[in-house]
């Protein structure tokens, strides 16, 4: 992997993960220290920001960080001085990503300790799931097992789940409505941050949004946007993710973009660019196995065992470890222009995916959107997208040009959604303080 051209014109490369005290988010932190000490130049440092909810976490997320990379100099050629010493610094943050005076404290920090920020990537969140429907897992996985694995549809969710109240006890005039817990978390949480940390980022940073394969278009409704009174809230937060990104560099969008991300000045001068501000992609990290709380371990390994068969009968999206799943986050965040920002503008924007062989190689490739294709362009797939039936969801609807201006319709209207409550809690909490 090469070095990007803006990490090339400064020496240290500033990344802030989200989520990071363990599963994706811990993987991701550890992916990036190596993937940044094989490849960049020993006059390259990388500072890498990791962010968790409480300071048991952050203490418990930097030993396990610091034992990765004791074990990561062991495998890479050269002295331990040279690769880690100076090089690479790893710095715990503190922020809750439901609650927004955190979020805006957080921000704060950021804007005093620091320049610029290379990358941010939003991956915290959560499922808001309660366990499973077993009848309808154990049927869907005997009769529809491929799809059942890569697309489930039986988990038992919350309905209703809000955060706790926003605004401290002293604002108690103030008018708060109810903010959705996943939601808030998968995320308003990370928009507001963005927003709230524009001074610090640049036309050539990186925003990546970790996504889902599970965002299909029927989970997102916008008379309910945040899903409040169903059990979709997670995959609508996804789609909802997937409408933003892909679509944040339309003219349709452009209004609510400049306003969300003010144009800042770049680092060097990029003659295909076509935005003043940071670039936003959006990944997944396909299907990993991290765990399911409360679970007896004999049903963890059934689980784990149908996910390993999957990847056996064809599954590209079958990763299953953490580390494997990273790596579409990973390479968001390091690929050099050319492999990414100038492919992005010649073929369109894409969701981009972590893929793995059967033998176990993964790698990164385009991913089919409802509404959008592969590319928002329509016509064949373009290389590097997985376009076969093995990883296609069942009954998605074929790519058209009508499905494109739909998708920009309900792009545009994400963003509109997303400006209004941004600018509605902004002025609750200016009123607050």
């Amino acid at each position: 992997m090469a070095a990007s051209l803006n990490s090339q014109q400064h020496a240290t490369y500033t990344v802030l993960v989200t989520g990071a005290n363990s599963g994706l988010g811990l993987a991701t932190c550890c992916r990036l220290i190596d993937e940044f000490l094989q490849t960049r130049p020993s006059s390259q440092s990388i500072h890498l920001l990791f962010s968790t909810r409480d300071v048991k976490k952050r203490a418990q997320t930097l030993q396990a960080i610091n034992g990765h990379i004791g074990n990561t100099l062991k495998e890479v050629q050269g002295t331990a001085d040279r690769l880690h010493g100076p090089r690479v610094t790893i710095q715990g943050v503190l922020v809750d990503l439901s609650r927004l005076l955190t979020v805006k404290a957080l921000a704060k920090q950021l804007q005093g300790e620091f320049e610029h920020i290379d990358a941010v990537v939003c991956n915290a969140g959560i499922g808001g799931w309660s366990g499973l429907h077993w009848g309808h897992a154990i049927y869907s996985l005997l009769f529809d097992f491929m799809q059942a694995t890569t697309f489930p549809t039986f988990q038992s969710c919350y309905v209703g789940a809000v955060t706790k109240r926003q605004l401290p006890a002293t604002a108690n005039k103030v008018e708060e409505p109810p903010l959705g817990e996943v939601f808030a978390a998968n995320l308003f949480g990370h928009y507001m941050l963005v927003h709230w940390i524009a001074s610090v980022l640049t036309s050539e940073s990186r925003i990546v949004w970790v996504s889902s394969l599970s965002a299909a278009s029927k989970y997102l409704s916008f008379d309910d946007f945040q899903r409040l009174g169903t059990s979709e809230a997670y995959e609508s937060s996804k789609r909802a993710t997937d409408l933003m990104v892909l679509t944040s560099e339309l003219p349709a969008t452009q209004q609510y973009v400049s306003s969300f991300l003010p144009a800042s000045p770049g680092r060097s001068t990029r003659s295909k660019a076509t935005t003043s501000h940071p670039v936003m992609y959006t990944t997944h990290p396909g299907v990993v196995f991290t765990g399911i709380n409360g679970l007896p371990w004999y049903l963890s390994i059934f689980i784990l065992g149908s996910f390993w068969l999957a990847r056996w009968l064809g599954s590209p999206w079958h990763t299953i470890t953490t580390y494997k799943g990273a790596v579409s986050a990973t390479w968001t965040c390091l690929a050099p222009d050319e492999q990414l920002r100038d492919l992005e503008l010649r073929l369109g924007k894409g969701k981009w995916g972590s893929v793995v062989t059967v033998q176990g190689a993964e790698g990164v490739k385009r991913t089919e959107v409802d509404g959008w294709g592969f590319s928002g362009v329509v016509g064949p797939a373009p290389s590097g997208s997985v376009s076969g039936k093995q990883g296609r969801l069942r009954g998605r609807t074929k790519f058209t040009a009508e499905s494109r201006v739909e998708f920009e319709e309900q792009g545009r209207l994400v963003w509109q959604e997303l400006e209004v409550l941004r600018k509605a809690w902004e002025e609750r909490l200016d009123t607050a303080e």
